[in-house]
């Protein structure tokens, strides 16, 4: 087995999930959530068929999954009980054959029913399959015991980060009219290859106009001409962990004179990430942003978040964990280790950044120049 954290980090893990079920009162955790079962055991895979590991308060946990990524699995995870089932087996039926085989088929068994692998027809499945046993809710289990990343974790953030920061660079090296959203897209995909990103998908890479709403645009072919605005957002991925990071790339000349919002923009995020100290209210760093974005009229309405969760990411709907994020009603306090994107937009400008908690204070993972970028 090559596992990706020494085994001793998954202790620590699965004695943080053991206490989540021994508050619930569950004997068993049903673990589906994509990454939350990377976290968890080492190894996780899409849900083209169903499949989930299992986590009993004592003993080694067991996976079951299709055969056909059994040996992946055995590979990638701490433990060695993996049960894997032919294509034209039903999921469900072996994992409630093995829960009862196990002694478990009257067990309190806990679930995250907010996964989107622990769906209606998954539970009312297993409800049929195992009338004996009863499933608790383990509200936000999959998000919360992740929250705060391990060094090991923020070790391969950072390898994210440095990723992004290449192909950043890359881009603003060839900004020049005539270039488009998607021959910039191409340079990204290509740089983090290179370097060692788990896949070529970039992010959004738009022309930058509007407050914000361009932050979800659509990648298009169409030629840049001088004086206009590349957004590049970037998101590459190392072993399932993502970093962000977003600049706007001046194309020719600053015909606008943005510069100077620019820099008014990153001296506002810079306070916002001097106060991601732990024991801070989210509500109150989101604030340092958002109102002085808004006082001094660099926007008419701030309607998104400042900022959300950075790790994990696997093959889920969700393109970006909120689990935590920035906004005027966030009621959680910040600790040390969370990472988070960090983002602020305004006149066609984005600029973001992967940061850490620290007991200083927001620690910029990314490193590329906070200023707006510029060609040749």
């Amino acid at each position: 087995m090559s596992p990706l954290f020494p085994r001793e980090e998954f202790a620590g893990r699965v004695a943080k999930a053991r206490a989540a079920m021994a508050e619930a009162g569950a004997e068993l955790l049903l673990i589906d959530h994509a990454e939350f079962l990377a976290w968890l055991t080492g190894y996780t895979v899409s849900e083209t068929m169903y499949r989930a590991a299992f986590l009993p308060r004592e003993g080694e946990p067991w996976f079951v999954l299709r055969e056909l990524d059994a040996g992946p699995c055995r590979d990638a995870c701490w433990f060695s009980d993996i049960v894997g089932f032919p294509d034209t087996a039903e999921p469900r039926v072996v994992m409630a054959e093995e829960i009862r085989r196990r002694g478990f088929a009257k067990a309190r068994i806990g679930a995250d029913h907010a996964s989107y692998g622990f769906t209606a027809a998954t539970r009312d499945r297993f409800a049929t399959l195992l009338p004996d046993a009863r499933f608790i809710d383990l509200p936000g289990v999959s998000d919360r015991l992740r929250a705060v990343k391990s060094p090991s974790e923020i070790a391969l953030i950072s390898e994210a980060a440095s990723i992004a920061d290449k192909a950043m660079a890359a881009i603003a090296v060839q900004a020049r009219p005539g270039l488009s959203p998607r021959a910039a897209a191409a340079i990204a995909a290509a740089c983090f290859l290179e370097n060692g990103a788990d896949t070529g998908e970039t992010g959004p890479i738009v022309p930058g106009v509007g407050d914000h709403e361009f932050l979800h645009g659509v990648m298009t072919t169409q030629p840049l001409a001088a004086g206009d605005i590349l957004h590049v957002e970037l998101i590459p991925k190392r072993r399932n962990y993502s970093a962000r990071l977003m600049r706007p790339v001046l194309i020719g000349e600053d015909r606008r004179e943005l510069s100077a919002t620019a820099e008014r923009l990153v001296a506002l995020q810079d306070r916002q990430f001097a106060a991601m100290r732990p024991g801070a209210l989210a509500r109150d760093v989101d604030a340092i942003l958002r109102e002085a974005v808004l006082s001094e009229g660099l926007r008419p309405a701030y309607d998104n978040v400042t900022g959300y969760t950075l790790g994990l990411y696997g093959r889920t709907p969700r393109t970006s964990d909120f689990s935590h994020v920035f906004l005027p009603n966030a009621d959680w306090h910040l600790e040390e280790g969370m990472v988070f994107h960090m983002y602020v937009s305004a006149a066609g400008l984005g600029f973001s950044e992967t940061v850490v908690v620290g007991a200083q204070g927001g620690r910029r993972l990314t490193a590329t120049p906070r200023k707006l970028l510029a060609g040749p």
